[in-house]
């Protein structure tokens, strides 16, 4: 879903001749007037789809939530604080915490008391920071007005008017797609819809075949494998009668993934969306997950086994004896509480990490229908063809597996208990210890594979095969790739499984960074700037990298140096920022451009929490004075190059003259942002 909204963003974008400022809501405002001396002030937002806004009760570690200021008046008094409805709660990984936000049509309320006969105004200011897949959008004060009817010494209300504030009452406590105002739909949810099913069935489509797999795989435990010869002897029976004996065993094998088919059907009516969107984020369920792999894994480990309630299998059995086709079913059902020891972690397992990363209501079943299918398969071709069963053997490799998969599980357990501790500032995984852990794991693995660690059940390893060897290799291969990360380096393709870098104790290359003596402002030297330059001790760019942080101050270094001025649009809270610094800057030939053959200077358009100096207040074209760093990084990404939203990369000389035919917007293609940057570089060159 992000992906294609994120296309059709910047296709938009990409078909205009200039770039345009983007308004992605619209506000409109309303007064119900409650009772004879009470009145509610409703703000209603209608976002384009793919935009969101964030709830007022966002984390401080994460995007700025939307905050509103009334300007004070004897003519009324506010009751309570302005209601917001449900927020969609989700865990950025780029944040580190759980982002609260709202999308399509969003109603705000505020009660007030009137304390006035006569008409009065409220009135006031608001903020907020809009974001969707491509860009952000920095918050800007925003003024509002009410005009607000009297008091009056009876209430005067209608029962109609008294049933729409009751109606309009309920809806906040509504997902805000759902919420409708004044009897008009919201068209945004409907156009957010529009893309969704084609990657909907694509992900469900995985999801279906992973889970085929995953019910394939399950055979080579030792709960399921012994099963094999047990129960297609059954459909040996039949003598010469092979019509009747293959029509048994597709029965037998439909019975599975009926059975199967069943238990998802019923979790999926269990979790619908909002209990997913709890499930995913919410740290309560992630400890549990974590408890559940947890012991999965010491049962896989040989400490104890879990078994179905031996009364059910004995029924099952009774009832298997009876034959007809009630036989292949009721022995069906036996195969799977049989087999359930070994089945019920690892589907456990594939349950609770796809409906935590999934919205999907039926993704429960899905996942149930496949496994079943896979789980069935091998009995069924075995049933239909017991003659291959000759060339399958037992033995203590069955084993292996099952240990094999309680590492799986321990390690894959951590990643809900680092969920967790993200959600609750606990400060119990932060990066390296979490990896320190996952190297510990596969490490382990990879030595129990060459047959250095011995579990109950198991065999002397006195030699091991190919197959054996190949998968201890890639084993530790991934744990040596693991190691560097315990010093800070990004492992990109584990970003996420992984807590953010910045809760990483140790990271060589930010030590580097604040032990290096900085150079002293008198003094240039290569690839260092001056160490007192504007902002330096309260902004930061990106390790590795080096940025001023007023564009004055670049524009002279500029100069001084004969190099071209990257502009870098940002924020602090804006997390596609983050994206294109953590997937696009960190790439060599990038760092060695933006180092190398650019001054850098990083404008957010989002911090107001740093005061500027009255000669560096500026009025903007509504006649506001901005006070604030932000404000006037934003208002000149404004006025400069008519956009609002970030990140946005512009190349300038020293005179303030763009070196590029377009600016750059959000796009991870590093090929596309080197080329970007090299057309900047010659462009200047050819000026000089």
């Amino acid at each position: 879903m992000k992906k294609i909204v994120l296309a059709l963003v910047c296709t938009v974008i990409a078909i205009g001749a200039f770039a345009q400022q983007l308004d992605p809501v619209k506000w409109s405002y309303s007064v119900k007037e409650t009772s004879a001396t009470e009145a509610e002030l409703v703000f209603t937002a209608k976002l384009d789809a793919g935009w969101h806004l964030y709830s007022q009760y966002t984390s401080d570690n994460g995007p700025l939530p939307i905050s509103f200021s009334f300007n004070e008046s004897n003519d009324y008094q506010r009751i309570g604080k302005v209601q917001e409805p449900k927020p969609h709660e989700e865990m950025d990984e780029m944040f580190g915490v759980v982002v609260k936000s709202f999308s399509g049509t969003v109603v705000f309320r505020q009660k007030v008391k009137r304390l006035s006969q006569k008409d009065f105004t409220v009135s006031g200011i608001f903020s907020y920071q809009l974001c969707n897949d491509g860009s952000c959008i920095a918050p800007e004060d925003r003024d509002f007005t009410f005009k607000v009817p009297g008091a009056k010494e009876e209430a005067v209300a209608t029962a109609a008017e008294a049933e729409n504030t009751a109606t309009e009452a309920d809806a906040v406590t509504e997902p805000a797609e759902t919420v409708a105002v004044t009897g008009t739909e919201p068209a945004a949810t409907e156009t957010k819809a529009a893309p969704e099913p084609e990657e909907k069935n694509q992900s469900l489509l995985v999801i279906f075949l992973l889970a085929i797999g995953g019910g394939i795989l399950t055979m080579f435990t030792p709960c399921v494998f012994p099963m094999i010869p047990m129960t297609v002897n059954f459909f040996m029976h039949n003598g010469d009668d092979r019509r009747k004996s293959r029509r048994q065993a597709w029965f037998f094998g439909f019975s599975i993934v009926f059975i199967f088919a069943v238990l998802g059907a019923i979790l999926a009516l269990i979790f619908g969306p909002e209990a997913l969107y709890f499930i995913g984020t919410h740290w309560i369920p992630n400890l549990l997950f974590f408890v559940i792999f947890f012991v999965f894994a010491l049962s896989f480990f040989g400490l104890f086994e879990i078994k179905m309630p031996e009364k059910w299998i004995n029924s099952s059995d009774e009832q298997a004896d009876k034959g007809g086709f009630l036989a292949p079913f009721f022995i069906a059902l036996t195969t799977v509480l049989v087999s359930f020891s070994c089945t019920g972690p690892i589907l456990g397992a594939a349950l609770v990490g796809l409906t935590t990363s999934s919205t999907d209501r039926w993704v429960s079943l899905i996942t149930m229908l496949g496994f079943g299918i896979g789980f069935a398969a091998p009995f069924t071709l075995l049933a239909m063809f017991p003659q291959a069963l000759k060339n399958m053997k037992s033995g203590s490799w069955l084993n292996t597996v099952k240990v094999s998969f309680a590492f799986l599980e321990l390690a894959f357990g951590l990643k809900f208990l680092q969920m967790a501790d993200l959600y609750c500032n606990w400060g119990l995984l932060p990066r390296d210890i979490y990896l320190a852990l996952w190297i510990v794991i596969f490490g382990m693995l990879g030595f129990y594979l060459l047959g250095k660690l011995r579990f109950k059940g198991d065999d002397e390893v006195k030699e091991i095969g190919t197959l054996r060897l190949f998968l201890a290799i890639a084993d530790l291969a991934f744990v040596v790739w693991m190691i560097p990360g315990l010093w800070g380096a990004p492992l990109k393709s584990l970003s996420g499984f992984l807590p953010p870098q910045s809760s990483q104790e140790f990271d060589m290359e930010r030590l580097v960074a604040e032990n290096t003596p900085a150079a002293s402002a008198a003094t240039v030297q290569y690839g260092k700037l001056p160490a007192d330059r504007k902002y330096a001790d309260r902004l930061h760019v990106p390790l590795g990298f080096e940025a001023f942080f007023d564009l004055d101050e670049a524009k002279a270094y500029a100069r001084q140096q004969g190099k071209p001025v990257f502009i870098d649009f940002t924020g602090k809270t804006c997390a596609n920022c983050r994206e294109m610094e953590h997937y696009v800057w960190t790439d060599p030939e990038v760092k060695r451009l933006l180092n190398d053959e650019y001054v850098m200077v990083s404008l957010f358009a989002d911090e107001n929490t740093i005061e500027l100096p009255e000669s560096d207040w500026v009025v903007d074209d509504k006649g506001r004075t901005l006070k604030t760093l932000g404000r006037r990084n934003l208002n000149y990404q404004k006025t400069a190059f008519n956009m609002n939203a970030q990140p946005y990369y512009v190349v300038v000389d020293a005179d303030g003259n763009v070196l590029t035919k377009e600016n750059y917007k959000y796009d991870r293609d590093v090929q596309k942002f080197v080329a970007w940057l090299n057309e900047g570089i010659t462009n200047f060159k050819h000026k000089q």
